[in-house]
């Protein structure tokens, strides 16, 4: 068995040659030839780095293997549970007595590893056995597999896709499916982020419950009123919005982390009176001044107000008197969310952390000394070595235990106004 290092060291003169070679010195037909060979490596590199990934081990003080892969490679945490999940599927199994089982798309990781396929083909077959039903037995099931992965060394991923549409209705002829099987594909998710001009975009797949009390309240709320300008798809927004309007604030929802369910906004002083600007949320979404005041005025959501230039927190409205409950917003309002470096989550999604010293350790709950953690990142520090203390700016700095290859330092992530000239935002 060679060495990875030396292995590395040769493909990294073997690029590096590749890159000086001019390919102008090959006539024009071939060129096309050329860059065929060249994308044959490219894939089964990423094929061989799939594999490699099955080896990568868990240990005391590592985050999950995702998180660490995520911020090693530079790739976002979506990127590296995709690349995990697909060495589950395209790479040797071992079981727990050691024998070795074929990839659960065997077909498919023999055209993959041979650099024949590309991700975007690889995604083609994914979908295509998640939607399927679950009452098809395995022989089927073996010969989709085996027809798809032939199909795709000789298609490209949109072909692929006509045909991959083509054999779920030949082996489902009739749609029949299950009520878990249309469970299983029910879900919303936001498409990426916020748009430039505030606007979000949702992918919503329903089962027939929810289809059918949405048509109900539709129905009523969205139908069309004298004079009404809005078009169908916006009457519906509007609706959808009344209804979740009605909700927030109510005291029959409970709680969440020790807060009523509603919003948790944060704003400056100076934007509040210039009238400009956007507020954030606690789940990171960024909310025009304008919008915000008007927001304001029917419910009682939570607003937290700071200085722009000192960060000095001036002024906080409540629905109730609870300080713990007021300490909570004051750190929603700070953070934004988890303060561990690189760390996703919001703040509608993270645990009170004391920074320096916890609580079963003597430490105090003063609001100087708290911050914000996700429950993994919580559990890093009191299980697996790691450690907080709060900076003289307020930030909450996080330090891996010896042996962890992971940087530690602050997250930014939540508050990405840092990098921008001029940004008077300081805390």
């Amino acid at each position: 068995m060679g060495s990875i290092d030396a292995a590395l060291d040769a493909l990294e003169e073997a690029v590096e040659l590749l890159g000086a070679a001019d390919i102008d010195e090959l006539p024009a037909p071939e060129r096309f030839a050329a860059l065929a060979r060249f994308e044959k490596a490219i894939r089964q590199q990423v094929a061989i780095s799939h594999d490699q990934t099955t080896h990568l081990e868990q240990y005391e003080g590592c985050p999950p293997i995702p998180i660490v892969l995520a911020d090693v490679l530079r790739i976002s945490r979506s990127a590296a549970k995709r690349r995990v999940r697909d060495a589950e599927q395209l790479t040797p199994r071992t079981t727990l007595t050691g024998e070795v089982l074929a990839p659960l798309l065997p077909e498919t990781a023999k055209a993959w590893e041979a650099g024949h396929l590309d991700g975007e083909h690889v995604r083609v077959i994914q979908k295509f056995f998640r939607d399927l039903p679950d009452h098809l037995g395995p022989v089927e099931i073996e010969k989709a597999e085996h027809t798809l992965a032939e199909h795709a060394q000789t298609m490209r991923p949109d072909q692929l896709e006509k045909i991959a549409d083509r054999l779920a209705t030949h082996l489902n002829p009739d749609g029949t499916f299950s009520e878990e099987d249309r469970a299983r594909k029910r879900g919303f998710a936001w498409c990426g982020g916020q748009r430039a001009d505030g606007m979000s975009v949702g992918k919503l797949v329903a089962d027939p419950e929810l289809r059918a009390m949405l048509d109900a309240w539709l129905a009523k709320f969205a139908a069309p009123e004298p004079d009404d300008l809005r078009s169908h798809p916006q009457r519906q927004h509007d609706a959808l919005a009344a209804l979740v309007r009605g909700r927030l604030g109510d005291p029959k929802l409970g709680q969440h982390n020790g807060l009523p369910v509603t919003m948790i906004v944060t704003t400056t002083l100076q934007e509040l009176q210039a009238g400009a600007g956007h507020a954030v949320t606690a789940g990171g979404t960024l909310i025009p001044i304008t919008d915000m005041i008007r927001m304001a005025t029917p419910a009682n959501h939570y607003l937290a107000v700071f200085d722009g230039v000192t960060g000095q927190s001036l002024w906080l409205g409540r629905s109730k008197r609870l300080a713990s409950a007021d300490q909570r917003i004051m750190l929603l309002a700070k953070y934004r969310g988890c303060t561990a470096p690189g760390c996703t989550v919001n703040g509608y999604n993270s645990q009170v952390h004391h920074a320096a010293k916890d609580w079963k350790h003597g430490g105090t709950t003063d609001i100087d000394d708290l911050t914000l953690a996700c429950k993994c990142d919580n559990l890093l520090v009191e299980n697996d070595g790691w450690t907080t203390h709060q900076l003289a700016n307020g930030q909450t700095h996080w330090t891996p235990p010896p042996g962890v290859p992971l940087i530690g330092g602050t997250n930014t992530y939540h508050h990405p106004e840092r990098f921008l000239p001029h940004s008077d935002e300081k805390d």
